[in-house]
């Protein structure tokens, strides 16, 4: 058989063949770091030689993991103190009251193992002593350099009081195959290589005199991961563009809002269970309110000068200027409605919002919402649906119907659903046509259609995730294999 073989390959066979005949026929292999030494290269180009010897079955590369203990920082110092325990007991003489003991710096972890060993009693507040032989923990721990075969009960609680740590060892150990040892004693070329040609070479023909470097086409380079947009944040971006092509313009505000903009000017109550601490971040503080707030008061009052009753309830102007994390970014939908009353207007944002959610695969406490409003005269429900089918078909969702819903600042309204193979219909935010009570204070008299989605949920369909928090972690290995451009479909 014939062997294309580097010239590091060769001389590493040599070396291999030569401590090969040195050796018991048990015996025969080498560490690295020795071949190292023979060839004057490093650990990991030995390595390397090794594997691609390794693939030609010239050599084999055992690879070898042991496990050792050592004290952590926290063992250390311990080691020369002594333990909490012993620290504490050799605080105190005979008798001490357990008030004082308690204001030792070492009482909380102290006591209670003092009391499991049996150093000491506790009666009627006065604790005494007893007699305190070395622990065993105080002799492992000592004597944790000299041996590694300790008692795993030992071993378990000195990990778990975070006095010593477990650290892993791996070594290689090379030995050449019959038919590396045969073809090393067959005589190899150690002549160096060349890998390259002048232009004096190739004019005089002497190349053909040289030994080139072999070269293997059909093995495959190294793979290169070369730097990327977070796939999450390609999602994003793929948004952002499409609705940018529909003609949307980007809104962007702070994450930080009024309780007025958050809630009030989107006629919810104040008393809705949205405002509790369970569901909102309230922060100390508060801001002023804008212009035309007494019209958003008269209409949760008594309706104002719109068709409706309003709420009933005395509205209180304090409550209104409370601040809080943003819980949805319809708040900045609301202030552009204000500040330009006068259609035409479409805009978007994609940002995120905050709730006290309990967190699990499917809730976090921040998490990225996308917002659009239409606002123009002669616009209608049927266009709000034309334009979330147009979006979500954009988004690679081929089949997407509407399902009849109820949202406190929207009538009529609905949530988009499109389907998705494997899970069937699933819901994907939702939308709706903004009520009289929302716009009429800001002087809009024309249809605002407006709807949202969370941006999370559509990432966990397109990426296949079943974990939400998969979007937060920093897994290099999925961000590395994750396409670098989306290409929109599921």
């Amino acid at each position: 058989m014939v062997y294309e073989l580097s010239l590091n390959e060769k001389r590493l066979l040599v070396v291999l063949a030569e401590l090969s005949d040195d050796a018991d026929a048990d015996e025969k292999g080498a560490e690295p770091i020795l071949l190292g030494e023979k060839l004057n290269s490093s650990f990991e180009a030995v390595i390397q030689y090794a594997n691609l010897l390794e693939s030609k079955e010239l050599c084999t590369v055992e690879r070898i993991v042991s496990t050792y203990i050592m004290r952590t920082a926290e063992g250390e110092q311990y080691t020369i103190d002594g333990l909490p325990e012993r620290q504490l007991y050799e605080s105190f003489d005979v008798h001490i009251p357990m008030n004082e003991l308690n204001r030792h710096p070492l009482a909380k972890i102290g006591i209670g193992w003092m009391r499991r060993l049996g150093w000491i009693t506790i009666q009627d507040g006065i604790v005494t002593k007893s007699a305190a032989p070395i622990s065993d923990l105080e002799q492992a721990l000592i004597h944790i350099n000299d041996t590694n075969d300790l008692d795993p009960k030992i071993s378990k609680e000195l990990l778990k009081r975070g006095l010593i740590q477990e650290n892993e060892h791996v070594s290689y150990l090379i030995r050449i195959t019959p038919d590396g040892q045969s073809l090393a004693e067959q005589g190899l070329d150690l002549r160096e290589e060349l890998g390259t040609l002048t232009s004096e070479q190739i004019i005089s023909g002497s190349w053909r005199d040289q030994p080139l470097r072999r070269y293997d086409v059909t093995k495959q380079p190294k793979r290169i991961f070369p730097g990327k947009i977070h796939p999450y944040q390609q999602l994003i971006d793929e948004m952002r563009h499409i609705l940018l092509a529909m003609g949307f313009t980007e809104l962007h505000g702070d994450v930080i809002q009024s309780a007025f903009w958050n809630f009030d000017a989107l006629f919810q109550p104040q008393d809705h269970p949205a405002r509790e601490m369970q569901d909102t971040f309230h922060l100390a503080g508060s801001r002023s309110l804008p212009d035309r707030w007494e019209q958003v008061r008269d209409i949760h009052e008594h309706g104002g000068e719109t068709s409706s009753t309003g709420w009933g309830n005395r509205w209180d102007p304090e409550v209104s200027k409370g601040i809080v994390l943003r819980t949805h970014t319809t708040c900045l939908s609301m202030q552009a409605i204000a500040q330009h009353p006068s259609p035409p207007h479409k805009a978007f944002c994609i940002g995120r919002v905050y709730r006290r959610e309990a967190i699990d695969p499917t809730h976090t406490p921040e998490f990225e919402q996308l917002e659009g409003i239409v606002m123009d005269g002669g616009v209608t429900f049927g266009h709000l649906m034309g334009y979330l089918r147009e979006f979500y078909t954009r988004m690679g969702f081929e089949a997407v119907r509407f399902r009849p819903a109820y949202f406190p600042y929207t009538e009529p309204s609905v949530e988009p659903e499109v389907y998705v193979e494997g899970l069937g219909w699933v819901e994907l935010g939702g939308a709706g046509v903004f009520r009289e009570e929302v716009t009429a204070p800001w002087g809009v008299s024309c249809p605002v259609l407006a709807w949202g989605l969370g941006v999370s949920r559509v990432a966990m369909l397109r990426m296949g995730l079943r974990d939400l928090r998969e979007l937060y972690q920093s897994d290099i290995d999925w961000v590395k294999s994750y396409p670098l451009i989306s290409t929109g479909g599921m």
